[in-house]
């Protein structure tokens, strides 16, 4: 029996890695008005119309290049829940049905399966800056969802009501209280000239460029919910491993 397609997914296109985001084209300038600052919450049957002509297409990138410091060892290969980090987040990419998932690293990880792109850091890496500019650079698609490698507490449900928001040359960025959660957002490709902008700098912080990108109107901030913050916790130490 086939599957249906997922809430953002235009009908009539074809299912599975190639599959595409359908947003909805809101014509009331009052709903404009609205998502600003709007919390984050599943999308409603109603809520939006599905348009063929505004079909929108997707990457994902694991970021995997950090090098662990506080770790002492490569988190990636860390079990959480009796899984491998890695496998805990490309399960979660898998289930968003991307057109190509990457994995951003220094080097090609051992743990990398078939099917998923290697996509190199160019030295010298700039953390996951460097990450984002290099799938960028390889992406067929119109939008870049970029997860972040110790962020297992993460799931592909919330991700879905971002991919439900993403427009033509506009991204999604979450945002608690006043600050922006850059390591799972969408980003549109019209981002890799500020991307390149910043890697050529002096200043590497995602939260610099996640600041410009929404200056520029290439991110539009959504409010993450109290019950989902929880959902953007990462793992820096041992101890990190041992939360509920």
């Amino acid at each position: 029996m086939s599957q249906s397609p997922h809430p953002w997914q235009a009908r009539g296109q074809g299912e599975g890695p190639t599959s595409s985001v359908a947003v909805n084209n809101p014509s009331p300038p009052a709903f404009a008005a609205r998502r600003r600052g709007r919390q984050s919450s599943p999308v409603h049957e109603g809520e939006r119309r599905i348009s063929p002509s505004r079909s929108l297409t997707f990457s994902a990138v694991l970021l995997a290049g950090g090098e662990s410091r506080r770790m002492g060892t490569d988190k990636a290969t860390f079990l959480f829940r009796g899984k491998p980090l890695w496998q805990i987040q490309l399960e979660t990419l898998r289930k968003l049905r991307p057109k190509e998932i990457f994995v951003s690293a220094r080097i090609d990880p051992p743990w990398r399966c078939d099917g998923i792109l290697f996509v190199a850091d160019v030295p010298p890496s700039r953390g996951p800056l460097s990450g984002l500019a290099a799938s960028m650079n390889q992406m067929s698609t119109s939008h870049l969802l970029a997860l972040a490698i110790d962020m297992p507490w993460m799931g592909n449900k919330y991700l879905k009501t971002l991919c439900a928001q993403i427009e033509p040359g506009c991204g999604v960025l979450p945002k608690i209280g006043h600050r922006a959660e850059p390591l799972a957002a969408i980003y549109p490709r019209e981002a890799a000239i500020e991307t390149e902008k910043a890697l050529a700098g002096t200043d590497f912080s995602l939260q610099s460029l996640a600041c410009d990108l929404v200056a520029v109107g290439k991110l539009q901030p959504t409010r993450v919910t109290k019950q989902d913050e929880k959902l953007f916790r990462n793992i820096n130490e041992l101890s990190d491993l041992q939360s509920p």
